[in-house]
């Protein structure tokens, strides 16, 4: 199946929210629209929202036929040049069975969104062959503070059409800043962890890691043959966690094909250090002469990157000199 990339954004393009995990009623219990709106206004873009992105259920989301029909609508409007997920959770992956890929495949747009969104990115990838992205949901536009290098990378990638370079943000939080936006933590970063040399150039395919195993065995499965895996897990996942999920995603026959990864920085309750992370490295057969980088800007802490997932990357780490991390094609 030949890939699809989505049209870039301009402004003046309308950009729809959706739910597909959580409840927008869920977020706004700590209500930040008005820093929302003001900086989607500043791209110069217009939001709308979904019909059901207010109805909650006893799990924080909402009935799968309501979440469904509000992504077959965004895809399906002409007016919408983008969709924004509201926020991640745990459930997207109960919509696969139902969703339209000849719809979604037939009407390319963007669809940004990370965390439990990665069950619909690597679906639409495998299903319909579109480039999705791994980046800020709607609700992180709502962080009123430190929020710059978000939204660089955020509009190098939405806007743009050029390669793409990451390299580490000086500072990174791991904060609530939802419950106190005038306490906030900021962490010196003392860079990304070169964990084995080389260099490739590939495919990327990725986002929380966790998430991502959830397709193992169905038919929403990207490969990843030929890919750079960029693997993220959150608060809830440990160094035991994240060992067992890497080796279960690493033993998938077509994971021979890996040609790289790089894993994000990891959420302070994890307990995860570079010595443990590490060890797990070492563990993996199909990371043998692949190189591998740890620590970048993409998980759960900010800033947070914008990553084409199905996009090309490059991928260079060295043990002496910088390491680098290019988004070729998004």
């Amino acid at each position: 199946m030949d890939i699809i990339f989505p049209p870039k954004l301009t402004r003046g393009d309308v950009v729809r929210v959706v739910a597909p995990s959580r409840s927008r009623a869920m977020v706004t219990e700590h209500d930040h629209t008005s820093v929302i709106d003001a900086r989607f206004a500043e791209l110069g873009l217009t939001l709308t929202y979904g019909r059901h992105v207010d109805e909650r259920d006893a799990f924080d989301s909402s009935a799968i036929a309501s979440r469904v029909a509000d992504l077959h609508d965004a895809f399906a409007d002409p007016s919408v040049a983008a969709i924004m997920t509201v926020i991640g959770g745990y459930n997207s992956n109960e919509l696969l069975p139902y969703l339209d890929w000849e719809l979604i495949r037939a009407n390319p747009k963007i669809l940004c969104g990370y965390s439990d969104i990665t069950a619909l990115q690597g679906a639409i990838l495998a299903r319909a062959g579109l480039v999705t992205y791994s980046g800020p949901h709607w609700s992180t536009f709502g962080i009123r503070d430190h929020f710059e290098r978000t939204l660089s990378w955020f509009t190098a990638v939405m806007f743009g059409t050029g390669p793409v370079e990451l390299a580490p943000a000086d500072t990174w939080s791991d904060d609530l800043w939802f419950l106190d936006q005038d306490k906030r933590e900021l962490i010196r970063n003392e860079g990304w962890w070169p964990m084995r040399p080389g260099a490739a150039e590939g495919r990327i395919v990725g986002g929380n890691l966790a998430t991502l195993n959830l397709l193992q065995g169905t038919p929403y499965m990207p490969s990843l043959d030929g890919a750079i895996l960029i693997l993220e897990d959150d608060f809830e996942s440990s160094p035991v966690d994240f060992a067992r999920n890497l080796t279960s995603l690493l033993q998938l026959p077509d994971a021979a094909g890996v040609r790289g990864l790089a894993i994000g920085r990891f959420q302070a309750a994890t307990g995860m250090t570079r010595d443990l992370l590490e060890r797990i490295v070492a563990t993996q057969p199909a990371l043998a002469g692949v190189p591998v980088l740890a620590g970048i800007d993409v998980g759960h802490t900010y800033p947070l990157a914008t990553v084409p997932i199905g996009g090309r990357a490059e991928l260079t780490v060295s043990q002496e000199g910088p390491s680098r991390l290019r988004l070729l094609r998004h």
